[in-house]
């Protein structure tokens, strides 16, 4: 059950071990789970199809192993302290015998309302108990749920039902953030306006509001519960069958539905979970992210309640009622381990340092970061002022399409350097390339950052679309998955992640294709074409600048900007607004039509001496138009 690593040097044996006897590392590993029935084969794999499959005809279901197998030992044991948006509210706790009779509820409610093995469920609800409920229920008895942020538009949300072809959305009638309160169930109904497939729609009061109940297809959440038994047989699944799906956002503008199976996922996400954070049977472990995002999944779900860990879930935001609710929230709960994203962080950084000191964080013990690299001063005031100096900070890199953390410090037993993710946990084999596709071997390099061999968690396809997931990650380096990040080494082999290397932004941590944006941002009726590009954001890591031509220049421009970005909040949801829009003329292509984002990059970065060679455009006079028009 501990699959924790001791030491360092217990790191570097194990690691060496992993790459030289594979299936020796991932089978010991995978003994400690209970299996229905064992599997044949540790791994099969091709990355040239791309066909991968991990634990070979096993059979097992994953809340047995996140709920069922700690009853005997852990049954008043914490499994979820829920923390909610406002501070004066009370919070909730749940044992592993509670969560486990939540569960086998709702799962039996599901079954009612005629959900069963291999229906897909979208999940859009707010950070509350019942999303993590919905979540282990589906998985249950066999439904692939697929989280959508409560974020998203309807637009976005309806894109999403109809690519899983979806049975049923579990939403809520709002939700709460900050001191702001959102209709949830206003979005479902607009959503599915353009969605034949939902046949049922289950409702939570969060809110006390009172929606529109559509007669035979909505149901309350607490009616669809009365009277279901508080047991539920767990389905027996194949290891490779679909746990779930969750979509990100594709280079083609439609999101690509990346998909994750029970065996491969259960063993990595536990096993990830207990090595970087390195918690303690008594510990109090808290992950800021919401579980419509991937960090949620992995590290607020399925990692810690298969290791049998008490995790925390806020429903909140890090500065409501003020900038100190993050560090009230750790010395309320005792929390020891503290995950967040760098861009909570550095907007943490701009209140100053009272809005910290105020509170002990005494408990602390490790702190993490996720969803993009953390610059060097964010880094060093997170490890001052929060971790007082005693606290590593664990730096984590991994995507939604590895499942799981890949390379971290682990917990205070490697050593750490700013704005450095760190090692590769055992199990990874992460390689840096050249542009011509040929491992870098010696350190002090930067590279094409790619692993070349399968780990458990490594997606399996993209929902509906094998081919794209082929071409995505698969083909730019044969025999490789291709992470789209540029990389360096250092002197001593750790890693530092430099940023994307393709037409992907990555804005708080989340990353939207380029494609994406321009796609809502040309159903604007003034606008004939756009392009957008990341540039440096102080607090968001990036933000996205976009290049708008309209058929004649806007006369009212901050009229203009204003409706451009209400359509992209419409299409999309407000985390995807332009921070800058700048109307130009043309844009600079390439005589194939190919927009040189690497110019706008350059400009929007504010580096337009350094724009190298401009000599391919069709119109090299739109760059020199652009540069004096640049915001």
């Amino acid at each position: 059950m501990d699959l924790r690593i001791k030491s360092f040097e217990e790191y570097t044996e194990k690691y060496a071990l992993s790459v030289e006897n594979t299936d020796q590392f991932w089978g010991e590993i995978a003994e400690t789970f209970t299996w229905n029935k064992p599997y044949e084969k540790i791994c099969n794999w091709d990355f040239e199809t791309p066909d991968i499959k991990w634990f070979v005809n096993g059979k097992l279901n994953i809340t047995e192993n996140c709920l069922d197998r700690h009853l005997a030992k852990r049954g008043n044991k914490l499994a979820l302290i829920w923390e909610p948006n406002d501070p004066k509210e009370r919070f909730v706790r749940y044992t592993y015998r509670e969560l486990y009779e939540k569960v086998c509820a709702f799962a039996n409610a599901l079954k009612a309302q005629g959900i069963k093995k291999g229906d897909r469920v979208v999940i859009y609800m707010p950070m509350i108990p019942e999303l993590t409920i919905a979540v282990l229920a589906c998985a249950r008895i066999g439904a692939i749920h697929s989280v959508v942020f409560a974020g998203f538009s309807a637009h976005a949300m309806a894109d999403r039902i109809n690519d899983a072809q979806a049975n049923m959305v579990i939403t809520a009638d709002g939700l709460n953030r900050g001191a702001k309160q959102v209709p949830l169930k206003r979005v479902v109904d607009e959503a599915l306006r353009t969605c034949n497939s939902i046949e049922k729609v289950i409702v939570y009061d969060c809110v006390g509001w009172s929606p529109n109940m559509v007669d035979g297809r909505d149901i309350w959440w607490n009616d669809a519960i009365e009277g279901m038994a508080k047991d539920c047989p767990a389905e027996v699944m194949d290891s490779e069958d679909m746990l779930f799906i969750l979509y990100t956002s594709g280079s083609t503008g439609k999101p690509k539905g990346v998909v994750h199976t029970h065996g491969g996922y259960m063993v990595y996400t536990a096993y990830s979970f207990q090595n970087v954070f390195q918690c303690d049977e008594s510990d109090i472990y808290w992950c800021t992210a919401d579980v419509g995002w991937i960090t949620g999944h992995s590290y607020i779900v399925y990692g810690p309640l298969l290791s049998g860990a008490t995790t925390v879930m806020f429903e909140g935001v890090p500065t409501y009622p003020d900038a100190g609710r993050f560090w009230q929230v750790c010395d309320k709960h005792g929390v020891n381990q503290f995950y967040t994203a760098p861009t909570a962080i550095r907007a943490l950084m701009a209140y100053g340092e009272d809005h910290v000191l105020s509170y002990s964080l005494d408990s602390l013990k490790v702190l993490g970061t996720v969803g993009e690299p953390i610059n060097e001063e964010a880094w060093k005031w997170y490890h001052i002022h929060v971790g007082k100096e005693r606290c590593p900070i664990v730096d984590t890199w991994w995507q939604t399409e590895t499942g799981g953390i890949m390379i971290s410090g682990l917990g205070d037993l490697s050593p750490m350097r700013p704005a450095h993710a760190g090692f590769p946990l055992p199990g990874i084999q992460p390689v840096l390339l050249d542009q011509e596709g040929k491992e870098i071997k010696e350190n002090k390099v930067e590279g094409y950052l790619c692993i070349k061999h399968p780990w458990p968690s490594i997606l399996r396809t993209t929902y509906r679309d094998h081919d794209r997931c082929r071409v995505t990650y698969f083909s730019h380096y044969k025999g490789y998955y291709f992470t789209g990040d540029g990389a360096k080494r250092d002197e001593n082999g750790m890693y530092r992640i430099i940023g994307r290397v393709d037409d992907v932004i990555n804005v708080s941590g989340h990353r939207f294709g380029t494609a994406e944006i321009e796609n809502a941002i040309n159903a604007n009726g003034i606008v004939i074409e756009s392009a957008v590009v990341g540039y440096p954001h102080e607090i968001k890591g990036q933000g996205i600048y976009a290049y708008v031509v309209c058929e004649s220049l806007p006369e009212d421009r901050e009229t203009a900007r204003a409706e451009i970005v209400e359509t992209v909040v419409e299409q999309i949801g407000k985390i995807a607004k332009p921070e800058k829009i700048q109307f130009v003329t043309g844009l600079p292509k390439t005589r194939s039509g190919k927009i040189m984002r690497r110019i706008l990059r350059k400009v929007a970065e504010g580096e337009s001496d350094k724009l190298g060679d401009t000599s391919t455009l069709v119109d090299p006079d739109v760059v020199d138009e652009i540069i004096k028009g640049a915001l």
